[in-house]
């Protein structure tokens, strides 16, 4: 039985309330403090992509410089929201498993809670890593694939504002909350719910889907779909080696 005395339903809630209360005051101060560096946050960081000299498109040898518009009158201040809200997320995220962890440790086994902890230790590495990864290189070649579709030589492709946070922030949160796909299997192992040779038995699966998803994520040529495919099947194989080998007995 886990350790500690137990807790009615009504303590569960108390604690999973103060949990989630401080969570969300750790995203507001972070949100608030990003909402002030204005300048620094959007042509610093947001912007660059839509600019040619962002190294991935040296690196490419792609000629990318993406024009933007505001047709809304109060799209610019919700953009600033939103885009204020979604860098506090990924900064507090450490803090936030920290939080998580705090809250279920109590109700696991001591052979659980040690797997639990070092999986949620590597979590926000993971996490960090695909926010990187998404920014980085998916979103800028998604980027490069959508400025250069055209349907007619008489249209010219100007994003609007609001599309472009859009798909900013879904594809750079996405690949960070695919990255913890190896910190949830190393999870699932202990407790004897997957294994290493399952993951190696569906690999071939996996690859495919991981094609799948890839050409779903980056509509474009061959080489801007394995940028994306590459990370995906590296984490694959993270989660394989992180994985036990047998289910051992509880």
């Amino acid at each position: 039985m886990p350790e500690g005395g137990e807790m009615t339903f009504w303590d569960h809630l108390d604690a999973l309330r103060g949990t989630l209360v401080r969570m969300l005051v750790a995203v507001l101060l972070c949100s608030v403090a990003i909402f002030c560096m204005k300048t620094w946050v959007f042509d610093g960081l947001i912007f660059a992509p839509t600019r040619p000299d962002f190294f991935v498109y040296q690196w490419l040898k792609a000629d990318v410089n993406v024009n933007l518009v505001n047709l809304d009158i109060s799209a610019q201040f919700f953009t600033h929201i939103k885009v204020a809200l979604m860098l506090g997320l990924i900064v507090s995220f450490p803090y936030l498993i920290f939080e998580l962890w705090r809250f279920i440790a109590p109700a696991l086994y001591q052979r659980e809670k040690s797997a639990v902890k070092k999986a949620f230790g590597f979590a926000s590495v993971l996490f960090y890593l695909g926010v990187a990864v998404g920014y980085i290189f998916v979103f800028p070649v998604t980027l490069q694939f959508f400025q250069g579709y055209s349907i007619s030589e008489s249209l010219t492709n100007t994003f609007s504002l609001q599309s472009y946070i859009s798909m900013l922030t879904s594809l750079v949160l996405l690949f960070g909350i695919v990255f913890e796909f190896p910190s949830v299997l190393a999870v699932l192992s202990k407790m004897g719910l997957v294994t290493r040779n399952t993951l190696r038995k569906y690999r071939r699966h996996a690859i495919v889907a991981i094609l799948v998803v890839s050409a779903i994520i980056t509509p474009a040529d061959p080489v801007s779909m394995l940028i994306a495919a590459a990370p995906l099947y590296l984490l694959y194989e993270l989660s394989v080696f992180v994985c036990a080998k047998e289910v051992k007995g509880v």
